[in-house]
């Protein structure tokens, strides 16, 4: 038995929803427009849920919600109040080449195509994501991201995994 609480998706999307965002959130987040980055970092703690719960890491694929994220975990207290009421323990970041654990020895490209299979398992019907291209809405230099060619490769998979092919993998 898990040590931790099942990670309810309800739970998760309520508490994302709920939380507030303070200015210093963005210091280190300059794009505009806000909003768009608010909703990319909204869109990545659902995500990030979703992958808790099947024990995944997921890739960033966003440098303007990652400086957002790290404005957040910078606000300790209420990152870990977020953190208990999405979760139920405390989400951790692990960024590339950190070597302690999360991600170490998955390639990005891995990472980043269970983002968007956590997208798949976490977006409303018709809610579009904001994290693929967010980079080159708000104008970061050097954009990361994921092309459409890949989140629609990844959810070609997944449709065909979900419709019965056993034999094949998402990412």
């Amino acid at each position: 038995m898990s040590r931790f609480r099942r990670i309810d998706p309800v739970r998760t999307r309520r508490a994302v929803d709920a939380l507030r965002l303070p200015e210093a959130v963005f210091k280190t987040c300059p794009w505009q427009p806000r909003d768009v980055v608010e909703t990319g970092l909204r869109q990545w703690l659902r995500c990030c849920g979703a992958a808790m719960a099947d024990d995944q890491v997921i890739g960033m694929p966003s440098h303007a919600v990652d400086e957002a994220w790290h404005g957040l975990i910078l606000c300790t207290k209420r990152y870990r109040d977020f953190c208990d009421a999405a979760y139920g323990r405390f989400l951790h970041h692990f960024p590339e080449g950190d070597g302690y654990g999360g991600g170490s020895g998955v390639p990005m490209a891995t990472q980043l195509g269970r983002t968007v299979v956590a997208w798949s398992i976490v977006a409303d019907p018709g809610e579009e994501c904001a994290l693929w291209d967010l980079d080159t809405v708000v104008g970061v230099d050097n954009p990361w991201g994921v092309p459409p060619e890949r989140v629609a490769e990844v959810e070609t998979a997944l449709g065909e995994i979900t419709a019965g092919s056993p034999h094949r993998s998402p990412v």
